[in-house]
Parts: C-alpha cells; structure tokens; sequence
C-alpha cells in the first residue's frame, strides 16, 4: 500500500477514504508546493484527529474547532441584520440538529443561510459539520463554516413530532408548539445590570403528551395576564432552556403566545397521592374535598404573605395541600377536579405527608377531567391542630393543617317521625367558637350546638338533627 493508504488506515475517524483524499490534494495546493502528498496527509490526519469528535455530547464550548455528524430535526427561518460600518445586511438561519445522544443549534451565516433559505436543507438530512462551538444565549451552539450532506451515513433517532411538549429538547429553539393554557401567573418586574427595568410572567400549558412552564419576556410578559385556564394558544418561535434540572420554553421579544380556535386536549399523568414520598417533587390529580378559609401572614421582610388549604383525595388517598401566595385567590371549592403540578411533598401536621404548590407549582381547575376520583377514604379522627400554625418564613407547607374530615357534602340521613328535624352531618372548618359553633365548608356556613370543646381552625364533621338553621350535634369528629 502507498503512504496515504497508510496514513488513513491508522486513522480513526468517520471520513471516507475518497474525502480523505480529496482534503489532501486540497491541502497540497493550499501550501503551494511546500508539503507533498505523504506531508499533507499527515497534517490532515493530525486535524482530523484533534478536531473531530464521536458525539455530540462530546462537544465542549472551550473548543477551537469541531467536526461531527448530524440529523437535522428542524430548520428554522431566515433573519437579517445590520452589520456595524457595513452596507449590507448579515443573515442567519438556525438548525437544530441531533445524534444518538443530544441536540445541538447550528448557525449558517450569510451565503449558507440564503442556500438554505431557497430549500438547500430538508428535516432528515444528515450533515458532516465543521464549526466553531461555543456557549450561545439558548445553549451550546456551533457556528458553521463548512456542512455537507452525507447519503452513506445512517443515525439512528426517531424524528418524532416537533410541535409536541414531549418532543422539545434543550437549546432548541425557533420552536413553534401549541397547548391549553393550564395557569398563569402575575407579571414581575425586576433591575438589569444596565439600569434598565426587566419584567418577565409565566403560564403552563399542556398537550396530549406533557406539560411545560413558558416564561415570557419584557414585551411579552403581559400576554400572561390576558389569557384563561383553558384557552388554547400557539407558542410561536420559542426557545427551550433549562431551570432546576425540568425544561422551560422562553419568549423573547422574537416571539408570540397567540390563542388559537382549536380543541387542544391535556391529560394529568399524576402520581397517585399514596405513593408520595417525602422531599419530592410530583404532579397530582384529584377531587377537592374540603377547603379552608384564606389566611395572611407576615413574612420576616415585612411583606404579607397569604395561603389556603384544601384537601385533594384520588382514588387512593387524599392529602392537604397548600396554596401559597396568589393561588390562594384560586376559585376552588369542594366538588372541583384540579391537577396540581409540581407540588413539593413536605412534612405535615402529626406526621402526616403534606403538599405545598408555591412559585414553581400550577394548579388548575380541570372543566373535562380524565380522573378517576374514586370513594372516599374510610372515616379517621385526628386530634385537632392549633389554629395558628404560621410561620414567618413564606411559601412552604405546614401552615394551619387540619384534622382529617369525612368530605364537605351536607348529607341528609333520615327524617325523624314527626318531620320538623332531619337527621344531618355536616363537615366544616370551625370560623366561631362558643354558643353556638359555626362550621364553614368553603360554600356555606352552618352553626351547630355542641358541649364538645373546638378549637378555631380544626376541620371537624358534626353529626346530629338540624331544626331550622342549627344543626343539634350528637357527635363530634
């Protein structure tokens, strides 16, 4: 064998013989004389080796230069720009790419980005790239000097459907994908290094495959305030970062929350409530049992802080669950399906597991819920809890938990021989003490005689006849 063929059979990399070749009579010509064919190869052999990496997820942003394999997933639309002292305006077009391993932008400038543009690149491609990497504002990303198709090499990813939730990946971007909007949250503002005033909102919306959080940005901020639970929007030319290890889908100045007139369907993958476990983080689903009056509290910094408990139970169990901040205003009352996300399992009163749906949580109220709410769990006791468990701390789970009770229905019994008293039990948050007690179950109020000794804030089920408006208890639980 020559020296070339050599030279390429101790060479480990994923370039054919005939490319090798034709980057060596490239690289003769280039130094004009002063290498010959056994040199070139050589010094092609060594770039090769330095630069050319197996995976994309091989790929560092400290590198000078890289060379790698890809499947193109999506190509994004063709931008312009004004270049400082020049004429002519720059452009660029952005295309994810993928291997077997992660996703990665490419940035084609100028002449490649207009050949593009004309339909030089189609979704399924697979490209030999060399480029310079480097940390991009969404991500890695690699800036293209050179991208050649390659019809021998196979790589083996499922393209899938790029506008569902569960498709996106990190350092997407140019992403257009639609959802129904979940909840939304208040516009906040806040100082940028430059002095400048930043304001940024968040909603959540959720297809037939997944959920995400969608920040928005300065201009788009207020877009968070105008829209519903339940209205169905297109996310256009959204970017996919990362926030606490989950994916966040971002909308800059570029892009557009729009509503859209079309039936997106979304359906709760929940954990079940029994098999929560403590210090993690899930989603459940359930049947609002029971809900506590709203309380306010102040927070160490002076601020006032406000949070309500209710009581969500599945077919496997139920749990309390607190409501921090502006979901405290959520219009929720017993009978209601909700699907509460992200919610941080903690410690509760005696012991008892409890779930805390602040900042980073969603709930919503489900109009068409796909949950199977199941029977009540069988009838407990708890001693009660002192009413005014708050912390000064904020947003965490603990605040006024109360004692388990049967459910928020006022179910009629029987009625007793002479038809003026009913036999009743009524399940409520005690909201007065003495004569007589007054027990409130997020919908109405009852007041009820007892000898029992309540306390404000306990969650009890009075059982007894009601003549007129009091309901005379023979039991307390």
């Amino acid at each position: 064998m020559g020296a070339i063929e050599d030279i390429y059979d101790d060479l480990e990399a994923d370039v054919s013989e005939e490319r090798f070749r034709e980057a060596v009579q490239q690289k003769v010509e280039q130094m004009e004389g002063l290498a010959d064919e056994e040199t070139a190869a050589m010094i092609i052999a060594h770039e090769i080796a330095d630069n050319e990496v197996e995976t994309i997820s091989d790929i560092e942003p400290a590198m000078d230069e890289v060379k790698f394999l890809a499947k193109v997933l999506s190509v994004g639309e063709l931008r312009t720009f004004e270049r400082d002292g020049e004429d002519e305006d720059g452009r660029v077009i952005n295309v994810e790419v993928a291997d077997e391993t992660e996703t990665v932008r490419l940035a084609f400038w100028d002449q490649q980005a207009a050949a593009i543009d004309d339909g030089g690149l189609s979704q399924g491609d697979v490209l030999r790239i060399k480029g310079r990497p480097k940390d991009g504002y969404n991500g890695l990303e690699v800036s293209v000097d050179e991208a050649e198709p390659d019809d021998e090499v196979e790589i083996d990813i499922d393209l899938g459907d790029d506008s569902a939730i569960d498709a996106l990946t990190l350092g997407q971007s140019d992403v257009t994908v639609r959802g129904l909007v979940l909840g939304t949250e208040e516009l906040r503002t806040f100082d940028r290094d430059d002095g400048s005033e930043g304001k940024v909102a968040n909603l959540t919306i959720g297809d037939e495959t997944g959920r995400i959080r969608v920040t928005l940005w300065d201009d788009r901020a207020a877009r968070a305030e105008e829209l519903d639970a339940g209205t169905a929007v297109e996310v256009v030319d959204g970017y996919v970062r990362e926030r606490d290890g989950s994916l966040e889908l971002h909308v800059g100045d570029r892009g557009a929350v729009d509503e859209i007139d079309e039936n997106v369907a979304f359906e709760p993958d929940a954990t079940p409530i029994d098999a929560a476990e403590l210090d993690t983080t899930i989603d459940i689903a359930g049947v609002v049992r029971s809900t506590d009056p709203k309380r306010t509290f102040d927070r160490d910094d002076g601020s006032e802080g406000q949070v309500r408990n209710v009581r969500i139970q599945d077919d496997t169990g139920d749990i309390r669950v607190a409501l921090w901040g502006e979901k405290a205003d959520l219009d929720v009352g017993p009978g209601d399906e909700v699907f509460a996300a992200d919610v941080e399992i903690q410690d509760g009163w005696q012991d008892d597991l409890e779930a805390s749906a602040g900042w980073g949580s969603t709930v919503v109220v489900l109009e068409d819920a796909t949950i199977d709410a199941g029977s009540p769990p069988a009838e407990t006791g708890a001693d009660p809890e002192p009413a005014d468990a708050v912390s000064d701390g904020g947003d965490s789970a603990g605040l006024d938990a109360f004692a388990d009770g049967d459910g928020p229905e006022t179910t009629e019994r029987a009625s007793d021989s002479g038809g003026q008293t009913t036999a009743t039990e009524f399940t409520g948050t005690v909201v007065q003490t003495g004569d007589p007690v007054v027990l409130d179950n997020g919908t109405e109020t009852m007041k009820v005689e007892t000898n029992s000794h309540l306390q404000l804030g306990e969650e009890v089920t009075a059982r007894g006849t009601v003549d007129g408006e009091r309901l005379d208890a023979d039991e307390i639980l």
